[in-house]
């Protein structure tokens, strides 16, 4: 059994956690022969998992995730109506971690998952690649929609595999709430990055 440890993240939503972080330490150790920084880094055991997962295409991951997240939101006891995960940021990747997530935590708790929920309507560059928070913000308005049928008057839980700043997640609850007219929404990430970059 994998061992989480849940930490509150701030949001617009009801309430957000994450399961663990992703890191214990990442030290610099020099430079590769491109010039690119190196760092030997120590990650949680979720963090390890969810690294294998996202860049290692290690899809055999994905059940012990799932597994931890569901005992999480089983013990969190919000009933919500579905789950709505967050849209990927590369879209033309033929394995979506964060989609085979919720599809699989789906299956765990018998809640739906609805990929049709939030959709992003405007390309945007990687989010982790922007580092200033307010130009994130200005980044992701009007970058999705939302389908007002599908989650109005309901408990929504809003997925991700990773917490950075929470911009996107938070322009979205704002979406869920403001466009989807969604009772409440409950965020939850598998892990979270020691810094806001």
């Amino acid at each position: 059994m994998v061992k989480t440890n849940p930490t509150r993240i701030p949001g617009r939503w009801r309430e957000g956690f994450a399961l663990d972080y992703q890191t214990i330490s990442s030290t610099y150790i020099g430079d590769d022969e491109f010039g690119h920084p190196l760092f030997d880094t120590r990650r949680t055991e979720l963090g390890e998992l969810l690294y294998r997962l996202k860049y290692k295409s290690d899809e055999s991951t994905v059940e012990e995730l799932a597994d931890a997240a569901a005992r999480f939101v089983r013990s969190w006891n919000q009933e919500m109506a579905l789950i709505v995960p967050v849209p990927p940021s590369r879209s033309n990747r033929p394995f979506q971690p964060v989609i085979a997530l919720a599809t699989s935590l789906s299956e765990r708790l018998a809640i739906p998952v609805r990929t049709d929920c939030v959709v992003r309507v405007k390309e945007l560059p990687e989010m982790k690649d922007v580092y200033d928070y307010d130009t994130r913000l200005k980044l992701l308005q009007g970058a999705h929609q939302v389908a007002q049928t599908l989650v109005e008057a309901k408990k929504v839980l809003l997925f991700d595999d990773l917490f950075r700043s929470g911009a996107t997640m938070n322009a979205i609850t704002n979406d869920l709430y403001e466009k989807g007219k969604a009772a409440e929404v409950f965020a939850l990430t598998i892990t979270r990055t020691r810094s806001k970059s």
